[in-house]
Order: C-alpha cells, then sequence, then structure tokens
C-alpha cells in the first residue's frame, strides 16, 4: 500500500493556467476568424520554435547581464544559453534573417503561438500566454504600418465588434523621442532614461494622468505597498510630456481652461473657453489632431518626421474609408518593448464589458505592434524595415465571450453508448453502434469504464451528451435499442413529480429497430437544435 505521506502534490505552478474544453474551442473559432482576415491581406502562415538563443533575443531583455531575468533560460551540453521566446516577433527577425535569400520582399507572414515571460504573475497578468501575429517584413514606407491598423479594424470587426466598441490608436515612436529629445533626454547616456519614461507612460490607461507624473517624477507606491523608482524629471520636463499626450484621448480630463485652449483639447470651436474649467472631451478628426500637434511641439527634425510619416498614415486610412472613429491618431500610444522605431499601434476596446466577477470593466488594450527596423537589420547589418501586429489572444477571447461575441453551443457533446453487457461479442454490438454513428458525422463513443447502467447515465449527463443509446438482453433478441433523449429527458423530468407518472411516460425515451438508430437520433438532434435556436 502507497505511503499517503510520501505522495506527490497536484498543484498548478503561479503564473499559469489549464485550460477547458471550452475555452480552447473559444480560442479555435476566434483565431479562425482572425485567421481569415489575414489571409484575406494576403499574409502566409509561418511557424518558429519555442526556444531560441537567447543573443537571438537581442539586447531588448529586461537585463542583459542576468540571461534569466524576464525570459526563461537554460544552458544545453555545449554552454549555449538557449530562451523560452520572450515574444513572436523577435523569432520572426531571426528566421528572416537566416532565410533572407530565400524570401520573398515584402515577407508578409503570420503566426501564432505561446510565448513566456519569466515575472512577477498578478490578476490577469500569466508567465505563459498565446499571441497572434502578422508581419510585413521589407517595406521601408509607412504605408505597410497604415495597412496593419485597417486589418486590426477589420479583425475587430469580423469578430462581431461593432462601430464605436473599439478603436485602433497610432502613434509614432520618432514622436516620443522628438520630446524627450527636446528636453534634453536624447542621446545613447539617457537610454535608459528614455526606457524608463516611456514604460510609464505606456501605463497611462491603468494609472492615470497622477500615476504616470509619479512614475516620471521620483516614484510611485502602489497599493500592495511596493515602490517603483520613477524617471527624476522635474516637474517642468513631466508637463512638457504629459499635456500632450492627453490630446484625442476620448476620455474626460479635469484642465485649466488655458491648458485646454494651448493643447488643444476639447472642441473649442464650440465652447466658450469659460466653459472649458472642468471637463473636457478631446477628440478630433486626425488631420486635425495632427495639426494641433505640430503648433504644440517643438520644431525638431525628428518630431518632424514623425508627424509627417502620421500624417501619411492618417491620409492612406482616411483615403481607404478607416475615419477617425475607427483608427485615431492618439499620442499616448507608446508599446513598452524598446525595439520599435515608428509608427505604433495598439487595438482597444471601448465598449464596457463584464468581468469574470460580473464587474462592469472596460478591457482596454487587447493587442499592439509598431515599426521595428532594427530586429532583422541586426543580424545581417544592412537595413531590413519591418512593422507587424500581435494580438492577445487570452484577453482578447474572455472579452468576447462576455460581450457574447463566442456561441460555441453549435459543438454537441457526444452521443454515449452504454454497455450493458460486457462479454466480447456484445461488446462488438456496441461498437458497431458507435462506427455506424460516426460514419454518419455523429460524434460518438461507447462507454468505456467499469460501473452499471445508472452510473454510465450520470456519466453522459456530465458529459453533456445530447443522447444516450441502450440495449440489453432483451432488445438485443428482438433487434431493438432505446434512445433516450437526455435534453428532452432532463425537461420534462423537472415537470414530473409523482413516480408512476414518470414509469407511465418514460419521458423522451423511444425503442426503434437496430436499423432505424442513425436516422432517429439524427431525427433527435435535429429537434434539439431547433429548440437551442429559439
Amino acid at each position: 500500500m502507497a505511503d499517503k505521506s510520501e505522495k506527490t502534490k497536484a498543484r498548478l505552478p503561479r503564473g499559469f493556467a489549464d485550460r477547458s474544453a471550452e475555452d480552447i474551442r473559444a480560442v479555435e473559432k476566434m483565431m479562425a476568424t482572425i485567421r481569415s482576415v489575414y489571409e484575406l491581406y494576403g499574409f502566409e502562415p509561418v511557424d518558429q520554435p519555442m526556444i531560441e538563443y537567447t543573443d537571438a533575443l537581442g539586447k531588448f531583455l529586461p537585463d542583459q547581464d542576468r540571461p534569466n531575468e524576464g525570459v526563461f533560460s537554460f544552458q544545453d551540453d555545449d554552454d549555449q544559453w538557449l530562451s523560452l521566446r520572450y515574444d513572436l516577433t523577435a523569432p520572426t527577425a531571426r528566421f528572416v534573417a537566416e532565410n533572407f535569400d530565400k524570401l520573398p520582399k515584402p515577407y508578409r507572414s503570420y503566426r501564432s503561438g505561446w510565448v513566456f515571460r519569466n515575472e512577477k504573475p498578478g490578476p490577469g497578468r500569466f508567465r505563459q500566454f498565446m499571441q497572434f501575429d502578422a508581419d510585413t517584413i521589407g517595406t521601408p514606407g509607412v504605408a505597410a504600418d497604415a495597412e496593419m491598423a485597417m486589418m486590426m479594424a477589420d479583425v475587430m470587426e469580423a469578430l462581431g465588434i461593432k462601430r464605436g466598441d473599439y478603436v485602433i490608436r497610432v502613434n509614432d515612436r520618432k514622436v516620443l523621442d522628438g520630446v524627450l529629445e527636446a528636453i534634453g533626454l536624447g542621446g545613447e547616456d539617457n537610454a535608459g532614461r528614455r526606457l524608463t519614461v516611456l514604460r510609464a507612460i505606456d501605463k497611462l490607461d491603468k494609472l492615470g494622468i497622477e500615476g504616470v507624473e509619479a512614475l516620471l517624477g521620483k516614484g510611485r507606491l502602489d497599493e500592495s505597498g511596493d515602490f517603483t523608482k520613477g524617471a527624476g524629471l522635474e516637474e517642468k520636463q513631466i508637463a512638457r510630456i504629459v499635456r500632450p499626450l492627453l490630446l484625442n484621448k476620448g476620455e474626460k480630463i479635469a484642465i485649466s481652461a488655458s491648458e485646454a485652449l494651448q493643447f488643444g483639447l476639447g472642441q473649442v470651436d464650440e465652447i466658450e473657453a469659460d466653459d472649458l474649467d472642468g471637463p473636457v472631451y478631446a477628440v478630433y478628426d486626425n488631420h486635425e489632431t495632427l495639426a494641433r500637434l505640430r503648433e504644440a511641439l517643438p520644431e525638431t527634425p525628428l518630431l518632424d518626421q514623425g508627424l509627417t510619416e502620421l500624417e501619411t498614415i492618417a491620409s492612406l486610412c482616411t483615403a481607404s474609408g478607416y475615419a477617425t472613429n475607427r483608427i485615431r491618431i492618439d499620442p499616448s500610444v507608446v508599446r513598452g518593448l524598446e525595439y520599435y522605431t515608428g509608427p505604433v499601434f495598439e487595438a482597444e476596446l471601448l465598449a464596457e464589458i463584464p468581468n469574470e466577477d460580473g464587474q462592469i470593466v472596460r478591457f482596454g488594450s487587447v493587442g499592439g505592434g509598431g515599426r521595428y527596423d532594427g530586429l532583422v537589420s541586426r543580424f545581417r547589418g544592412e537595413p531590413v524595415p519591418a512593422t507587424g501586429f500581435s494580438i492577445g489572444v487570452s484577453r482578447l477571447m474572455t472579452a468576447l465571450k462576455n460581450l457574447g461575441k463566442l456561441d460555441i453551443s453549435d459543438v454537441i457533446a457526444p452521443v454515449v453508448v452504454l454497455v450493458m453487457d460486457k462479454d466480447t461479442e456484445s461488446l462488438g454490438r456496441y461498437q458497431k453502434m458507435v462506427a455506424e454513428l460516426r460514419a454518419a458525422g455523429i460524434r460518438s463513443e461507447m462507454y468505456l469504464g467499469g460501473a452499471g447502467m445508472k452510473a454510465q447515465l450520470k456519466y453522459a449527463d456530465r458529459r453533456g451528451s445530447p443522447v444516450a443509446i441502450i440495449q440489453g438482453g432483451d432488445e438485443r433478441a428482438r433487434g431493438e435499442l432505446q434512445i433516450k433523449d437526455l435534453i428532452e429527458g432532463a425537461r420534462m423530468s423537472a415537470e414530473i413529480t409523482d413516480n408512476a407518472e414518470w414509469r407511465a411516460t418514460r419521458p423522451a425515451q423511444v425503442t426503434v429497430a437496430e436499423s432505424e438508430l442513425v436516422g432517429e437520433v439524427k431525427k433527435i438532434l435535429a429537434a434539439q437544435a431547433e429548440e437551442r435556436s429559439k
């Protein structure tokens, strides 16, 4: 007898999650829709392994001196550091560089898969999650970036998210870098501080203006008591960064009238200046936003280049019928990874959606990406422009499920053929029934456990089976079998309280000839489908 004191405790590692059949089917259905849009745009599927050489992930790791910080890493028998991929973009860059001469340029591809982060887990923050990416490599112009934004808008609508419930926000890292350069944070010496600033701005939707300002300054103490060191900027520097970022947020912002006028917030052409002392809305046409940004920001070559790229994207989107309500220029979009070099984008859900606890929340970003011209180039020593978009699969799936946009009720549990007699001849007859059902395209299984009839019916109920097939010795002798409609039976049994009535009605159970098995099961399944559709 095994010693219970030595048994292994069954436990799930922190930051990881088991997946149910329902979740897997919902993800597959959602990804099939996304894949159809990617294919419509001419992208081709490709895949890379989950493990890469650590140096292939490059300087963009959280801490280059600690290979296992931020990523899960280990050494092979040649003492080479290997890592589980941190995202899908770096492996894509390695693949393209390694196969550069064989691939068509531009190279348009998509892939999905698990990525891993060796970071502190928390609510909604996992160490393993799935992404679904599309990338265009080899196109220097921002037409490829505009296409990415348009494709993501099409993905949202293909998934059933109506206009007004989503927006694709677009910015350019050159604009952000130009602002930082203007306040004295240019050059390689300030690279670390710039990254701290960008990561602080990236938390605008999560922490709000005050939280971002704290991270740009001395630092921020969160609710758990953890202190995050800030970028150490002065108040004037913080003001020059934060205020322009509020432009076109589409949210209420409490600022002074003079600030609203200076930075183009609110519908100033329709509202008197004295009325702008309270909360105002900041939503403008993309071209108006960019014009106001040019007025509000200092004139530098880098800023001019970034704004010009955004103007081109806005023009291309407008010409293609993608108005500001779908694709919006938003100077607060940052993206936290360092490898972005130009336009950056985020797909945001605007609808208020109930979460797993029934609380109404705004989901926010469900995907993002941007231009990363340096990733492939560092393998080849020559310019290789690239841009891409990544969808957070689990987060988007949760939002769609809670919006009622991922109905998987059309997946029917298997019909169960009960095993009443266990001799070889009888088992063969039961298996023949299952084979006939499967040949007709009906999901089915023969019960393979060791329990009796009552427990077998309970098993079928737990499986959610629509139908159970029963054939004992008496039925077999007559060439018949019983078919039990478990869905209708459950409904009728809830209405019958008298045992005599139950025995008299034998709810939702019919006896048919063996030859009528498939036809009768199809008839019952069709009736159940019609009932579900009501």
